[in-house]
């Protein structure tokens, strides 16, 4: 795509939510729409937001044993989303049902390590080794379980797609040059994580909670 940028759209009340996107569609590439918005505004949201004409990035990240993995892709179809997210840690079966359960044209990205993860959190869930380790890992069994690719952050997009040529990579956490990390802890610049190979940029704060939206997309289109 022309424009690699997806916003992060999770606000609290849809017309705020759509107001914000009438602003900044011009210089992003598609609308993220997550679980604190799902959750808010459910399918009925999902229509409003798709009205306006952006593709929809449905981040859900499903993670269930994969009868349920796979019915839940199926009910979701009416969404037409052109991405979704699993949980590559629910396992190859997991996600080889998710993806045969998938819309056709709907790209399935398995999640690897959330970006607010470091390699203390995850030794404290019982996961050895170091992140980009653990990244690896999750990205070969996505690979391996017929997936389009992935979501990891900045720090390991580049080794990735070395390994997965082919891969579409979605990176979230990102914050243009001087803005706040906040808690994020594993973070790039849009250009740093584009010039590595992402397919999609997932940008939210730094642009829905700017003083003028508009302005702030616009600079990031600009970056890349």
């Amino acid at each position: 795509m022309s424009n690699p940028v997806f916003l992060a759209l999770d606000l609290p009340q849809i017309e705020p939510a759509k107001a914000l996107l009438e602003k900044v569609k011009a210089h992003i590439g598609g609308v993220k729409l997550g679980l604190e918005f799902f959750c808010a505004h459910g399918g009925h949201g999902v229509h409003e937001i798709a009205r306006l004409g952006l593709p929809i990035f449905l981040d859900l990240k499903f993670h269930d044993i994969p009868n349920t993995v796979a019915g839940a892709m199926q009910a979701i179809h009416v969404y037409e989303p052109a991405i979704v997210t699993v949980h590559a840690s629910g396992g190859r079966a997991m996600m080889e049902d998710a993806k045969a359960a998938a819309a056709e044209g709907c790209k399935v990205v398995a999640v690897t390590a959330l970006t607010s993860l470091d390699e203390n959190d995850l030794k404290r869930a019982g996961i050895g080794g170091t992140t980009h380790d653990h990244v690896m890992r999750l990205a070969d069994l996505a690979q391996d379980a017929g997936l389009d690719g992935i979501v990891c952050s900045g720090h390991e997009v580049g080794e990735v797609r070395k390994r997965w040529k082919d891969g579409y990579f979605v990176v979230p956490g990102l914050r243009p040059a001087g803005n706040m990390v906040g808690d994020q802890k594993r973070v790039v610049t849009p250009r740093k994580a584009r010039d590595d190979g992402a397919s999609v940029l997932v940008i939210g704060r730094p642009i829905s909670r700017a003083d003028d939206p508009e302005a702030a997309a616009r600079a990031i289109e600009a970056t890349l």
